[in-house]
């Protein structure tokens, strides 16, 4: 499916305050990203009353941060963030990549929330599919900070869908770097089904993410990784997408989708080295959306993640999802309109992208149409299949020629 569901209930959570979780000027993961995606989406109609609707969240209570978090990080995150001179690198805080700031716990807390109010407004059906790009901190373990995420928002959302009866939970995590922090959390849970596509550790933090990773021994299947080589692009990502995940999220039957788009995968982001274009990952975000219909009714939580080419990729990638998830997926040969491109050179000193394209054709070569043993991805996809489907009660080789 490729339909839109623009008249569905659908929205986006957002509130100027979330943007409170900044690490300071000098840190990669910058807030304005946020914020230059919600003027860019609202400037070309993407949000507004009658299309996705931006809602609000209440901060998550120390109660439902514990339900994923031991207590004894959340203690040190509240004490840190009242005096934010210390460091406490035992719970990960403090470090270069997740330095203490003013107010942590609470930022991270309205983070948090906005997630579960993502996942209520879906679950209990008041919209299909709801959105938080403040979200997707995936990295934080349950008693430490890690990888610029104090708490993990998507693991505190899936914990509360499971609580609330959710049977089967669909996790899919698209950022450049692996989804560890989900995954270890739910390592031996057979009702969570966690699938990241990352660049390979060997190349890149948090290092983690094998073929051979495939969840604890009460949920063997249950933990699926695609590490990539690092370079691909387009094609080669979207070959490696269809070639594994449709048929896993189909065999597993999960209830409810949640999905991390992080858009550092893209060719210009600084922190990692694969080749992928806005076009490539609107169709990602497009394929998560078809596939959440087909085998969720449309039940789709979406979350943000990393992504630092705060100008040039995010806000595009960002306000494609967006439009996705609201039902109306945009022209991406559309021009970005003036009055955004003059904010961000007002605002930040710099000319904005004028289109919402990188002007590539993010075509990719199917599985089915046979397999190059010798090219690293093809290895890779087959080395996947041969391990996961298996566990799944799949043929790896169904399809392959």
């Amino acid at each position: 499916m490729s339909g839109g569901n623009a008249c569905q209930n659908t929205s986006v959570v957002f509130d100027p305050a979330f943007t409170a979780y900044d690490f300071g000027p000098d840190h990669p993961m910058a807030p304005v990203r946020v914020d230059l995606t919600m003027r860019l989406a609202e400037a070309l109609g993407v949000t507004g009353e009658d299309a996705l609707r931006v809602v609000g969240a209440e901060p998550a209570t120390d109660e439902l941060i514990g339900t994923v978090h031991a207590q004894h990080l959340i203690d040190a995150v509240r004490r840190l963030g009242e005096d934010p001179s210390g460091t406490d690198l035992e719970h990960g805080l403090g470090s270069e990549d997740t330095p203490v700031f003013a107010g942590m716990h609470e930022a991270g807390a309205r983070v948090v929330g906005a997630s579960i109010e993502a996942a209520r407004r879906v679950w209990t059906g008041q919209d299909l599919h709801s959105a938080n790009l403040m979200g997707g901190l995936h990295h934080a373990m349950a008693g430490k900070a890690s990888g610029f995420c104090v708490y993990n928002d998507i693991a505190v959302a899936v914990r509360w869908l499971l609580d609330n009866g959710a049977q089967r939970v669909a996790y899919v995590d698209i950022d450049v770097h692996h989804g560890d922090g989900v995954e270890r959390i739910f390592w031996d849970d057979p009702r969570v089904l966690t699938i990241s596509l990352h660049e390979t550790g060997e190349a890149l933090f948090p290092g983690t993410g094998a073929v051979s990773d495939l969840g604890g021994p009460q949920a063997r299947g249950s933990a699926v990784n695609i590490p990539l080589p690092a370079t691909t692009g387009d094609g080669g990502w979207l070959r490696a997408f269809h070639a594994v995940v449709p048929q896993v999220l189909r065999a597993f039957q999960p209830d409810i989708l949640v999905t991390q788009h992080g858009c550092d995968s893209h060719m210009d982001d600084p922190l990692s080295h694969m080749m992928l274009t806005i076009d490539g990952q609107r169709a990602a975000h497009q394929a998560l959306h078809d596939v959440a219909h087909e085998v969720t009714d449309g039940k789709w939580v979406a979350t943000g993640g990393g992504g630092y080419a705060l100008v040039d990729v995010v806000p595009r990638s960002w306000t494609h999802l967006l439009a996705i998830v609201g039902g109306r997926p945009l022209d991406p040969g559309l021009e970005t309109p003036t009055s955004w491109r003059d904010h961000v050179r007002l605002s930040l000193g710099v000319q904005a992208p004028f289109r919402m394209t990188d002007g590539r054709d993010p075509g990719f070569r199917d599985w089915s149409e046979g397999i190059n043993p010798e090219h690293p991805l093809d290895r890779t996809i087959k080395a996947v299949r041969d391990a996961v489907f298996p566990l799944h009660g799949l043929d790896p080789w169904v399809d392959t020629w």
